[in-house]
């Protein structure tokens, strides 16, 4: 039977589909009637190795079924060497998207259904600035096949140039390349900030939409609105607004459960802990005294995967109800100056900057390997490491800590997902996608009719200054009915006449039974 471990890092690596939530069948080539009911469900007591497997898969939010025809992935018990039907990371830039774009059916369906009941994206001029990859690329594909006006900036690291190039040919205006400077990345921005003139802005990070108020306050001040992806990014508008320089309204993507609950936990989770194998090998995480610093969604999807590959977790949070909360999932919460010192690796999950200190790593173990999952400049202090300088596509290599250790650092202490992986699942980016599309829709909705634009209200009802807004509960709703009815599932209907009555008291029932 084939290893867990092996088994997820590769299927999710080639693939890039996601694990999480997806159904596995386990495939006995032995049997005449492959059916295996008793496999799947759990109930074959004699073969340890598949019910431990199924149990590792379970802990990954994987579903077993009993039906080939109703599986994502089949796992052959006897197979020599895994296999996969597609390699994606060697697709062409075309065939990358096209393979993407058949596995997201969410945002296209919430795109037309929007559509159809008034949105109208033509000659609307929206500005990307994401991880240039192929699901980002369905998205700009999307938008743009409604009417938008698109164009994409990515800086060098985070950049596929296959799918770069491919955009060009679709005629997305594209600044983005792999071999840029700095110097050359500050341009390519403001290049596609004067060249599109957005009325929106996505952005991750909050790197667009402040470069646009630092340089170029005019754009700033005719936007419509920006969707804001991240963690990090909201916190960056949440100090702008608080030193009074936010001056157009910002969509908090990144706090819709959508986002946050899926993308973060599910995606970034899961694919962190599959790059490092991938980097480090599959089986890194068996037997390793691991540290997880930052107990949020991606810290806990991190740190659970990994504790069923093996691993023996210690959680850092700087916050006592999350550090709590990580002792009641069964994990010893600690403060970060001991876990580093007791610790083969540690990864900071956080988004903070200066999370991992010169001085934490001054106290690191002789080769511990360092990484990050979070994902911002310098969240490990690598700033105040003399002469260090990132190579942009270095997986792994050696540092010299000053008046320290040799540890290992991974993909230049960047977000290990996107910069060495293929980045989220495609399955959770078409969520996070429906949700910025939905993001869009309302900043239209509400702060539309610019320079002829149809949609919102003429009045200015109901508009949105600036500030920072979540989206209603009913735009989650949505996204997650249309990605329940796709996989073939659906939410129970609550009994709309359930009797509840403020004054309605256990005392009065009782009085009256």
């Amino acid at each position: 039977m084939v290893d867990f471990s092996k088994w997820a890092a590769f299927t999710s690596q080639k693939t890039n589909r996601s694990l999480a939530g997806s159904r596995v069948f386990i495939e006995d080539e032995n049997k005449e009637n492959n059916n295996s009911n008793n496999i799947n469900s759990g109930n074959n007591s004699n073969n340890s190795n598949v019910q431990k497997f199924l149990q590792n898969a379970q802990s990954w939010g994987i579903i077993p079924v009993n039906s080939k025809e109703d599986a994502d992935f089949c796992v052959k018990i006897c197979a020599k060497n895994l296999e996969t039907t597609v390699d994606a990371p060697n697709l062409s830039g075309k065939d990358a998207i096209d393979y993407a774009q058949n596995h997201m059916p969410v945002m296209r369906t919430l795109l037309n259904n929007l559509q159809e009941n008034g949105l109208n994206l033509e000659g609307v001029r929206i500005a990307v600035c994401l991880v240039l990859e192929p699901k980002t690329a369905v998205l700009l594909r999307e938008l743009h096949a409604h009417g938008a006006i698109v164009g994409v900036f990515c800086g060098p690291d985070e950049t596929d140039q296959r799918v770069a190039d491919q955009l060009k040919k679709e005629g997305i205006l594209v600044q983005a390349n792999r071999d840029w400077s700095p110097e050359q990345t500050h341009e390519g921005a403001l290049k596609l900030l004067d060249e599109i003139q957005p009325d929106i802005i996505i952005d991750d990070g909050a790197s667009f939409a402040r470069l646009a108020s630092l340089e170029r306050p005019q754009i700033a001040a005719n936007l419509i609105g920006v969707a804001e992806e991240t963690t990090s990014g909201v916190r960056a508008f949440e100090a702008m607004q608080k030193a009074g320089h936010l001056h157009y309204p910002v969509i908090a993507v990144n706090n819709s459960a959508l986002k946050t609950d899926f993308d973060n936990r599910h995606g970034t989770g899961e694919t962190c802990v599959t790059t490092m194998q991938q980097i480090l090998g599959s089986e890194c995480f068996e037997n390793a005294k691991v540290t997880v610093v930052g107990y949020g969604p991606v810290g806990r999807g991190f740190a659970l995967r990994i504790r069923a590959l093996g691993a023996k977790v210690t959680i850092c949070d700087t916050n006592p109800v999350q550090s709590l909360r990580a002792v009641f999932d069964g994990f010893e919460a600690k403060n970060l100056e001991c876990a580093v010192k007791e610790s083969n690796i540690i990864v900071s999950a956080t988004g903070v900057r200066h999370t991992i200190t010169l001085q934490n790593m001054q106290n690191m173990q002789e080769n511990a390997i360092l990484a990050v999952i979070g994902g911002i400049a310098n969240e490990i202090a690598l700033d105040e490491i003399p002469d260090f300088k990132p190579v942009v596509g270095t997986a792994q290599r050696k540092i010299q800590v000053p008046r320290g250790p040799q540890i290992t650092l991974i993909s230049e202490g960047d977000g290990t997902n996107y910069t060495t992986g293929g980045g989220n699942p495609i399955e959770i980016m078409d969520f996070s996608f429906a949700v910025q599309v939905s993001a869009v829709a309302y900043l239209l909705e509400h702060n539309g009719n610019k320079d002829g634009n149809k949609n919102g209200n003429k009045n200015n009802d109901n508009r949105l200054d600036s500030g920072i807004y979540q989206l209603p509960e009913s735009s989650d709703n949505q996204i997650a009915r249309i990605a329940l009815a796709k996989r073939g599932y659906s939410a129970s209907e609550a009994n709309k006449n359930n009797g509840y009555k403020w004054d309605l008291t256990r005392f009065a029932e009782e009085a009256n039974s």
